[in-house]
């Protein structure tokens, strides 16, 4: 008999939190309509990319998340803080670093994003060397009161704070471990940027750092670079320019890599394809209980800010599951969410329930009075 893969989440009158997220959370420095090297002022807002998941949880979906990160104790980290405060994720689990000063061994990252336009893409450029959050290591969270005494339905990482430091892996394994004891679904977001992993080993450390984690994951999600770059799956006829919608790209890599990992219950991702900066067409699968179900495709996407567009795919499609939607459902949300988290400006979403399911059932963009 087949293993049953389907997902039981613990139920509500059980737990404190709905999900909660672990990783960084940086201070995004955005020039609006200039670029960063000739703005002479940003607008400032928070992201990270397990953090915005949680955040459209909350101020979308309005479910009752936490987050687990560091942050350094000076007023750039209560500036942090106070914009967490506003999408209101609670901090309870917050670790405090103390400041030396100068930011020499700790400080708050800080992450300058340009949007792209027409032929020009989105840009950009981290400065979060020694952040908080990639100080944190094994023993400093207690995650024995997070999973078994507070209760947490849902838990979601990525590779983004795995590629932080020699440390951050070892985390997120020690939070993965006692997760899967207390009955917690995790899911864990690929999210490969070479840049991150370039001075610890590229993208042979992140292969190794990924697969390990890997086996501790229900849901697994990423893109086709992702499943390559990050986990080390080369599939024969997949189109890596990405020029079109191709679901068949996603199935052929979920089959060469599902028999090596049977802990995977779902495997879900955005399928993009570049025309613009400011132009896309936009969709997402996922892999569930055997099956492959496809998202409606919307062509043609209006691009405002590309980034936290996967972030909020992740965030919808978590809600689809926690609410216990039909698999169909459960990729709409994602891909509607993320669709309308790329219509405004900044890395977490703006957008409402009624406007994701507005989407999902065929509304347009018809002015509302």
């Amino acid at each position: 008999m087949d293993e049953d893969k389907t997902i039981k989440i613990k139920p509500k009158s059980s737990c404190i939190w709905d999900a909660i997220s672990l990783g960084e959370i940086m201070i995004r420095l955005d020039p609006g309509d200039m670029r960063v090297k000739t703005a002479r002022s940003f607008r400032i807002c928070e992201g990270g990319g397990e953090y915005n998941v949680i955040r459209g949880l909350k101020k979308c979906f309005g479910l009752d998340t936490a987050v687990v990160t560091g942050i350094v104790e000076n007023d750039i980290g209560y500036l942090l803080l106070d914009l967490i405060n506003q999408g209101a994720v609670d901090t309870r689990y917050v670790k405090w670093f103390q400041f030396d000063g100068i930011g020499r061994d700790v400080r708050v990252g800080l992450n300058f994003t340009e949007r792209g336009f027409g032929i020009r893409g989105a840009l950009g450029v981290s400065d979060r060397a020694n952040s908080a959050a990639s100080k944190l290591k094994a023993g400093d969270i207690n995650w024995n009161k997070i999973f078994k005494e507070d209760g947490v339905r849902w838990f979601h990482t990525g590779g983004i704070f795995a590629a932080l430091s020699e440390s951050t892996p070892e985390v997120i394994i020690e939070a993965a471990k006692i997760a899967r004891e207390a009955g917690t679904i995790i899911s864990y977001d690929l999210n490969f940027r070479s840049s991150l992993w370039k001075a610890t080993g590229g993208t042979k450390r992140a292969i190794e750092v990924n697969r390990e984690i890997a086996k501790y994951v229900d849901v697994m999600i990423g893109n086709e670079e992702d499943f390559t770059a990050a986990l080390g799956f080369e599939v024969e006829g997949i189109d890596k320019n990405l020029s079109k919608l191709d679901p068949e790209n996603f199935k052929k890599m979920i089959n060469a890599c599902i028999n090596q990992y049977p802990n995977f219950k779902a495997v879900a991702t955005t399928l993009r394809a570049v025309k613009t900066a400011t132009l896309n067409d936009w969709g997402a699968i996922l892999y569930y209980n055997n099956n492959f179900y496809a998202s409606k495709q919307i062509l043609n996407l209006e691009i405002y800010d590309r980034v936290g567009g996967g972030d909020s795919f992740a965030s919808g499609l978590v809600y689809g599951f926690l609410q216990e939607k039909s698999p169909q459902e459960i990729v709409e949300y994602g891909a509607a969410h993320g669709a309308l988290a790329m219509t405004t400006p900044g890395d977490t979403t703006m957008a409402s329930l009624k406007e994701v399911e507005k989407i999902i059932a065929g509304g347009g963009a018809r002015v509302e009075r």
